[in-house]
C-alpha cells in the first residue's frame, strides 16, 4: 500500500474536530516527516512511534514515510495522533487493510515498549466521532468512562499497541467497555442552610436565585455571614443530569490534563481569588482554555469582595451574563466557550467595612464611600437581578443553643424542586430558566395581573429602572410565583422582587 488513511480527532475549543492522518511510503533514505502544523509534542511522536513498533515485535517500513494530518491549515497540538500515525505506518507496511480501521476512530499516546498511555479530553474526542457519524472509537483504557458518557459510541478500550493489532487482524478480540453502574447519591454539604442563624431575608433571597437562575449580591459588614450563605446556596442547587455532566467534564477535561479519566457529577462551584488574572478568570493563555467563568458552566461562581477585583476583569464578565458564552480571539482562530453560570457575589458598603452598621461605627469619609462604591460599575449592576443587604446577627441569638436539624434545608429545597418543574414544563426544557428569558419572551411566559402591571409602572417610575432592569424585576417575580405555585404574577410577587433591585443601607 501507497497511502494509508486513519482517522482521528483533536479539541478544537469546546468542540473536537476529525483530523484525517495520511501516510505515504516512497523510496529514500529512510525517515518520517509529519506536516500539517502540528506542534513540538506531534513532531515528537515519530521517535515514539518508531520505538513502539519495533518494540511491540512489528515489522517498520523501509523508505521515505511522509504523514499529513488534515486538514492542514488547521493547529494541531497533543499526543493523541501518537496511534493513528502507528496504525498508518502499519498500513503502508502491508500489516493492516483499510478494512480493519474504516469506520473507526483512533487515539492514543505511545510509550516506548508499545504501551498505551492516557490522552486529555477523550469526552471531546468522543463526542466528535458520535457528531460525525463514526460509532466505534478506539482509545486508552484509562480513558474509557469519560467517552461512555455518549450513549450512541461502542468504545473499544486499548492498552498497548500490540493488543490493538491483534484486535484488527481478528485474532485476539478485544470486548468494548461497558458503562459502570453508578447510584445517585446526595452530597452532604458543609454548609446547610440549617446551619446559619437569623438571616431569613437572605435566605429566601438564595431560594429564588437558585430557583430561577439569578444572579446575587450580598451586601454587609464583616462577619455577618456573607460567604456562609453563598457556601450554603451551592447545597440546593440540584445535581446535573445528562448533557449538563457530559458539558462540565468537558470543559473540566480541557483545562486540566489531570483529569484523563474523571466525571464531573456534581455542579461546579468556583471561587476565584481577587488577585487572580484576567487570563484565568475569562479565559485564554497560550493555548486559548477555559477559563473560571466556563469552569462554573452549569454552577456557581462565587465572588468573594467583588469590589477587590481588578475593573477589566469586572467588565469582562457583562457579555457572558447576557449570552452565557464566551468567545476568545486568537490571531488564526476563535474559541467558543459555554459560561451559564450563577453569579454570587459578595462585598463591603465601604472601605472600613461598617457604613450603616448598627453597632459599630463608619471611619470612612463620604468620598472614600462613593469612590469604593463606584467600583462596581452601573452597567454591572444592572445585569445582577437581586441584591441582599446583609446585617450582622445579635450576639444574644448566636448563643442559643437550638438542636440541629434539616428540616429548613429540606423545606427549602423542595419549594426549588417545585419551582424547577413548572419553569420545565412552561418552556419545556430543562435547560431554560426565568433568569434566561428574554425580553420578548416576557409576555407569553410571565403575565401580570392588571394590580402587578400598575404597580411595576409606578416603581419603575419612582426608582427610575432601567429597561433592564425592569424586565429583571419581572423574571424574579415570575420564579416567586413559582415557588409559591401561583400561574400569574400577582401583587405581591412583583412588590417582594422590587426589594431585591437596589442596595439599601440601614
Amino acid at each position: 500500500m501507497t497511502v494509508s488513511k486513519i482517522l482521528s480527532a483533536t479539541p478544537c475549543g469546546f468542540q473536537g474536530q476529525l483530523i484525517e492522518i495520511e501516510g505515504d511510503l516512497s523510496k529514500g533514505l529512510p525517515s518520517i516527516q509529519i506536516v500539517g502544523l502540528g506542534n513540538k509534542a506531534i513532531d515528537e511522536a515519530k521517535d515514539r512511534v518508531r520505538s513502539a513498533i519495533k518494540n511491540s515485535l512489528l515489522e517498520f517500513p523501509k523508505g521515505k514515510i511522509v504523514i499529513n494530518l488534515a486538514p492542514a491549515e488547521l493547529p494541531k497540538d497533543g499526543t493523541q495522533f501518537d496511534l493513528p500515525i502507528a496504525l498508518s505506518i502499519l498500513q503502508l507496511n502491508n500489516l493492516l487493510s483499510q478494512e480493519s480501521v474504516s469506520n473507526a476512530l483512533f487515539a492514543g499516546e505511545l510509550a516506548l515498549d508499545g504501551s498505551i498511555r492516557p490522552i486529555q479530553s477523550a469526552i471531546t474526542i468522543a463526542e466528535a466521532a458520535e457528531r460525525n457519524n463514526i460509532t466505534t472509537i478506539y482509545i486508552p483504557a484509562e480513558n474509557t468512562e469519560q467517552a461512555l458518557l455518549l450513549k450512541n459510541i461502542t468504545v473499544i478500550p486499548i492498552k498497548s499497541l500490540r493488543q490493538l493489532f491483534l484486535h484488527l487482524k481478528k485474532e485476539c478480540l478485544i470486548p468494548p467497555a461497558v458503562k459502570k453502574t453508578t447510584s445517585d447519591v446526595t452530597e452532604v454539604t458543609d454548609t446547610p442552610i440549617d446551619t446559619i442563624i437569623g438571616q431569613e431575608q437572605a435566605k429566601r433571597a438564595i431560594s429564588i436565585a437558585v430557583a430561577g437562575r439569578h444572579n446575587l449580591l450580598f451586601s454587609g459588614p464583616p462577619g455577618s455571614g456573607k460567604s456562609m450563605l453563598a457556601k450554603a446556596l451551592a447545597s440546593l442547587l440540584p445535581p446535573l443530569r445528562g448533557q449538563e455532566i457530559i458539558d462540565v467534564t468537558k470543559l473540566h477535561s480541557i483545562s486540566n490534563p489531570d483529569l484523563a479519566d474523571s466525571i464531573v457529577s456534581s455542579r461546579p462551584f468556583r471561587a476565584p481569588h481577587h488577585t487572580a488574572s484576567r487570563a484565568s478568570i475569562i479565559g485564554g493563555g497560550p493555548k486559548a482554555r477555559p477559563g473560571e467563568i466556563s469552569l462554573a458552566h452549569n454552577g456557581v461562581l462565587f465572588l468573594d469582595e467583588i469590589l477587590e477585583y481588578p475593573r477589566s476583569v469586572l467588565e469582562a464578565l457583562r457579555q457572558p451574563m447576557e449570552d452565557h458564552t464566551i468567545t476568545i480571539s486568537r490571531a488564526n482562530q476563535k474559541y467558543k466557550y459555554p459560561a451559564s453560570f450563577l453569579l454570587v457575589a459578595t462585598m463591603n458598603p465601604c472601605p472600613c467595612g461598617y457604613y450603616g452598621d448598627a453597632e459599630k461605627n463608619c471611619t470612612c469619609t463620604s468620598s472614600q464611600i462613593l469612590n469604593y462604591q463606584k467600583r462596581l460599575s452601573g452597567p454591572l449592576l444592572d445585569r445582577i437581578d437581586m441584591t441582599v443587604t446583609v446585617n450582622r446577627v445579635n450576639h444574644e441569638i448566636l448563643l442559643q443553643n437550638k438542636p440541629f436539624n434539616n428540616s429548613q434545608q429540606l423545606k427549602i429545597t423542595e419549594s426549588i424542586q417545585q419551582a424547577l418543574h413548572f419553569q420545565q414544563q412552561r418552556f419545556n426544557s430543562s435547560k431554560k430558566h426565568n433568569g434566561s428569558l428574554k425580553s420578548s419572551e416576557i409576555d407569553r411566559y410571565a403575565r401580570l395581573s392588571p394590580e402587578a402591571k400598575n404597580l411595576l409602572i409606578k416603581a419603575a417610575k419612582s426608582l427610575d429602572l432601567s429597561t433592564r432592569s425592569y424586565f429583571k424585576v419581572i423574571k424574579v417575580a415570575r420564579t416567586i410565583a413559582d415557588l409559591e405555585a401561583s400561574d400569574t404574577v400577582d401583587t405581591p410577587h412583583i412588590a417582594e422582587s422590587l426589594q431585591y433591585r437596589q442596595i439599601q443601607h440601614s
